[in-house]
Order: C-alpha cells, then structure tokens, then sequence
C-alpha cells in the first residue's frame, strides 16, 4: 500500500479531505443539536476549568467547528463575567492548521478549540499556530477525540469488508494517542502544559443509530482519495459482528469515545518555573526528617 500522500516530501501526511470535512459540517448543521451531547460534556470541561481561574481573559475566541455548546454553558457559568469579549472564528473549522489563523500574533487572551483538532492534517502546527495568537501567559483550552474512539465500529467494519471484499479503507479516522498530549503542546511551545483522558461509553440498540449520531455530529469519515462506498450487504455483516461481539445482557452494544482534554499557556515570565536539577536548599531526608539509608 502506498503511503498517505503530502503536500511535499518533507511536510506531514493528508489523511483528511478538508472539502469533505466542510460538506459533513454543512450537512451536520441542522441536526447537530440532536447528537450534541460530547460536546457539550467536552463544552462543560472547558467551562469547568475556567471558573477554577480567577483572573480575566478580555480576548477570547473559539475556534470548535460547532461553537454553540460552550458559549451557552459559558454564558450561563460564574466565568462569564471573565471572558466579556466570546468571537467564535470558523474560517479553519474543516481544515485546523491548513492555512493561517486569522488572528494576530500576541492578541488573544483565551482560544478554545473543542472536538475540531482530530481533524487536522498538521496537528502539531495547528497547535503553534494558536499558540502564537495567544498573549504572553494566554490560555488554550481544547479537546480532540483520542485513539480508543469507536474501537469497536473501526474492528466491525474493518472485518466486514475485508471479508466481502478482501481488502478495507478506513472507515473510522485515525485519532491520536491521548500520551501525546503534553508532549504536543510542549513541542508547540506552550508552557505547563496539562493532558488527560475522559473515556466515555455510549449504548446504542444497534450499529445503525450510533451512526446516525455520528453523522448528526460531523464525525464520520472524511480519507484523501477515492473510497468505495459500503454495499448494505457489508454492513449488514458488520451490525451483526457487532452485536456478536460486544452485544450486552439487554441487546444494546456499546461506543467507546476517548475525549483528550489539553491545557496550555503562552509562555511569560511571570510564570512558576521549574528549579534547575542540583539548586535544592534542602536535602531529601532532612524534610523527611528521616536517616539517609533508612
């Protein structure tokens, strides 16, 4: 199999279609509300961590693909009153990192891009790109689906076709590793950077309904190139491989969905740094108020 292909031979591999990302979106617009229920909890983390800061952001801008979780429940939190200035920046939504932010270096307070990073071809730019628009000891807040999302979909439907048609595309995007996370920001050049993982399980009565729901989301798969469309033959195999396979006692099958929730700030001098190795004032055993070799 040929690899992914690139914009040069040292840029990074395209694996998403930003125009079919931008069709997914448009045809997700009007029904998106009913299926809007991770982002809205990936909303309410952001808005979580903001009301545990105490301190203003005047500049903020969102740049999630479908904005309207986190300014409602921001609206309605005890950090409103810290965040005055909400603009929500939809221009790089199908294609983060594709093409520069429309936002001036050092001018933002606050971004939040939630749900949206999973689909950039340049992950790591798409990260220094936001860093660069955020002020000295600006935040950025995002969430982006991690590696255990839809493991199950991706098993069934991979199987399916491999037994149908004797070779498979990827029909369930390939998402980063939740580890990652820190290390991503750190190579953007954000300091303290903060990664972790919230694993959710969502039942469905079957295969079909979990993907009406991605597609109401704008999350179904968007590969470079040609894709033969699945035949009712396959995935009819696949639904009956899922229910074989991870089936429960009530005939629901489950949806694992990993959201990556990342933190950040724009470096200043105004922020806690680590002491250089070898300049603690005090050794180990005397502040345990223990013998060394004990």
């Amino acid at each position: 199999m040929s690899p992914p292909p690139t914009d040069s031979a040292s840029g990074p591999p395209r694996l998403f279609d930003p125009h079919r990302r931008a069709l997914r979106l448009a045809r997700a617009a009007n029904v998106f509300a009913d299926a809007d229920f991770l982002h809205r909890r990936a909303a309410q983390g952001a808005v979580d961590s903001l009301e545990a800061i105490l301190r203003d952001f005047p500049a903020a801008v969102d740049l999630s693909a479908f904005p309207g979780p986190f300014a409602g429940l921001l609206a309605d939190s005890d950090a409103a009153g810290r965040v005055p200035d909400l603009r929500s920046v939809c221009d790089a939504r199908a294609a983060p990192g594709e093409t520069p932010l429309p936002l001036a270096d050092g001018s933002t307070d606050l971004i939040v891009s939630l749900m949206t990073l999973h689909w950039a071809n340049d992950l790591p730019g798409a990260l220094s790109q936001i860093r660069r628009a955020l002020r000295p000891d600006g935040l950025f807040l995002g969430t982006l689906f991690g590696a255990g999302t839809l493991k199950e979909l991706r098993a069934v439907l991979t199987e399916a076709e491999l037994a149908e048609r004797g070779g498979a595309h990827p029909r369930v995007s390939p998402f980063a590793d939740g580890f990652d996370g820190a290390g991503l920001l750190q190579r953007a050049g954000f300091a303290l950077p903060v990664s972790d993982v919230d694993r959710v399980t969502v039942r469905y009565p079957d295969m079909f309904t979990l993907i009406r729901d991605l597609r109401a989301m704008g999350e179904t798969g968007v590969p470079v190139g040609p894709v033969r469309p699945l035949t009712r033959t396959i995935a009819a195999r696949a639904a009956a491989l899922y229910a074989e396979r991870f089936g429960e006692a009530d005939g629901r099958i489950p949806a694992t969905f990993e959201i990556v929730n990342l933190s950040g700030w724009a470096p200043s001098e105004t922020q806690q740094k680590p002491l250089r190795p070898g300049s603690a004032k005090v050794r180990l055993a005397d502040a345990l108020g223990v013998k060394e070799g004990e």
